[in-house]
């Protein structure tokens, strides 16, 4: 990769400012690129398809997500072990993999080309950890972190009314309409690597700060993961229900619009999420100004907390009449993607800086990533053959409720635990 010696000089660790501008826009358009390669295909519909009794769009899915988490199982160790020389080919050739795969589905006839939407996924689950890799261990690394998750919201909005917006006026066929949206977004995710390839790595004070972040062996990461093995387990069962949901909303928005009577509108799954995102961004913006580690993870926890309760509370609300539904979208919204972003972007680096950890952020996000697709997965199964009779609105809603209950309940067992290992090994 040609490298440019003026830019190198202007990101600086003497030019703070600078730095943080454009690392963050850089990674936060990177990743928005990725989900083009992931994401368009489900603003389409493939109405009157199924297949053994599963709609066809289910199908789809259920073999990217399975793809999707196989992936993250493979990047447990593959991220961690990464070394810096090898992300910028690797991030790239991800997506050139996803975007074959994409060619693969529009010229395989249905319905054999389900199995390349499984290719597709295959390996697009390591692009988060390898941009994620280029902002981690710093002292801005709350605010880097909180520019790049709000790509779950915006992102997903973005390349779901690209694909509308292909299929509507430009009238590309639904089959043909991913692989054409990666073409628009291929030649920006090639510009934002190369932008990031020039960021410093991580200085002497934030190795200070927050611990150093370096290549783990498997025996490193085996000793990693006992060491806080209830903890882990037990906030990888609220990141598996927190990415239930989040991709039920997510993948089926088009679905959830229309049943609430806003469809024909694709410009509604961008809109929409917006206010979702300045919310979210405010609420882990605000983590900047806490300094101390045990103290962000207790905070951490309270907005996790209080995410589920908002989720449950503005679901109540909606279905009692008083709060309408466009509002519902936008509060259930915020509930739910404050915590599930501020597991992707801050938790587990507060965390290792808390308990004064080396090692990198990816290999615990893997563990609870691969986990969290798989329930994702199963749970679709489950619309289709156990709630078959609920519309997407209907099953959005069940899961809103159940999924609160069990979020406070591992939310206060996960920071008691926490607590109490802080406090034992800090006497």
């Amino acid at each position: 990769m040609i490298h440019s010696p003026a830019l190198k000089r202007h990101l600086g660790h003497n030019r703070p400012l600078q730095l943080v501008v454009v690392a963050s826009t850089a990674a936060f358009l990177a990743y928005c690129s990725i989900y083009g390669f992931r994401k368009p295909f489900t603003a389409a519909s493939f109405d009157g398809r199924e297949l053994a009794g599963i709609h066809y769009k289910i199908l789809l899915v259920v073999a990217q997500v399975t793809g999707y988490a196989l992936s993250k199982f493979i990047g447990i160790g593959v991220i961690a072990g990464l070394g810096v020389q090898h992300r910028a080919r690797l991030l790239m050739g991800v997506a050139l993999f996803a975007e074959i795969a994409l060619l693969g589905f529009a010229v395989t006839p249905y319905p054999w080309n389900i199995l390349w939407l499984f290719v597709n996924g295959l390996p697009l689950g390591m692009a988060w950890g390898l941009v994620f890799s280029y902002l981690e261990g710093r002292r801005t690394t709350d605010i880097l972190a909180s520019v790049l998750c709000v790509n779950f919201i915006i992102s997903s909005g973005i390349s779901k009314t690209t694909g509308r917006w292909l299929i509507s006026s430009c009238h590309v066929q639904e089959e043909w309409m991913p692989f054409v949206a990666g073409l628009i977004f291929l030649p920006i995710l090639a510009v934002c690597v190369w932008i990031l390839e020039h960021i410093p790595p991580p200085s002497e004070e934030d190795i200070k700060s927050r611990s150093e972040r370096v290549i783990m062996s498997k025996e490193e990461q085996k000793a990693l993961f006992s060491r806080f093995a209830p903890g882990m387990i037990l906030l990888t069962g609220i990141y598996l229900v927190l990415t239930v949901v989040r991709d039920v909303r997510d993948n089926f928005a088009v679905e959830i619009w229309s049943d609430l009577g806003f469809g024909g509108q694709p410009a509604l799954l961008t809109t929409a999420e917006i206010p979702v995102a300045l919310a979210c961004l405010a609420g882990i913006g605000s983590m900047a100004g806490i300094s101390r580690h045990y103290r962000a993870l207790g905070i951490i926890h309270i907005m996790t907390i209080g995410g589920a309760l908002v989720l449950a509370f503005s679901t109540y609300l909606f279905g009692a009449g008083v709060m309408s539904p466009l509002w519902w979208m936008i509060t259930s919204g915020s509930g739910l993607f404050l915590p599930y972003l501020l597991f992707n972007g801050v938790l587990f680096d507060r965390l290792l800086a808390t308990f004064k950890e080396t090692g990198n952020v990816g290999f615990l996000m893997y563990i609870a990533d691969s986990t969290g697709y798989l329930g994702s997965a199963a749970v679709l199964f489950w619309k289709n053959f156990g709630a078959e009779q609920q519309s997407w609105l209907e099953y959005y809603q069940t899961l809103c409720y159940g999924s609160s209950i069990i979020i406070l309940l591992l939310g206060l067992a996960s920071w008691f635990y926490l607590r109490r290992k802080y406090y034992s090994e800090n006497r």
